[in-house]
């Protein structure tokens, strides 16, 4: 009986160590960049004050997310993977994000063209410290 409830424990184990990694490999892979004010008017809500969350932390979708527009108003969890030299990822930080804007059209040019998405200076800063700089990055909506 106790070969058996070896085996059964063995099996539960490995049951959650595949939840659990199914759970990560959801999350998509990218690149994110920095935008600067003026964030108005936006492509999702115009000259909307209300649209940016009270925190700062919101986003600029790039065109593999924007979606014809479908993007706005979502929400996705950012997390730094790792950032050019002598820029550092917030060692840990997670970052929720509500898309408010597209990146190819918003007031204030990004700092890299064809990011995944580009952060308010807010959720950059969340994310990374030192000197502007692309960021790999791990999302998920």
């Amino acid at each position: 009986m106790s070969g058996l409830k070896w085996q059964w424990l063995k099996c539960l184990m490995m049951l959650m160590s595949l939840a659990t990694l199914s759970g990560i490999s959801r999350a998509d892979v990218g690149t994110a960049a920095q935008y600067n004010p003026p964030y108005t008017p936006t492509a999702c809500f115009g000259n909307d004050p209300s649209q940016f969350p009270t925190n700062n932390l919101f986003a600029a979708a790039g065109e593999g997310i924007w979606d014809n527009g479908a993007a706005c108003g979502r929400q996705y969890l950012i997390s730094c993977i790792s950032v050019a030299a002598p820029s550092k990822c917030q060692s840990g930080q997670v970052v929720r994000v509500r898309i408010v804007d597209r990146a190819q059209t918003s007031v204030s040019r990004p700092s890299r063209k064809g990011a995944t998405i580009v952060l308010s200076t807010a959720a950059y800063q969340s994310l990374a410290s030192g000197p502007r700089s692309i960021l790999n990055i791990e999302f998920i909506q």
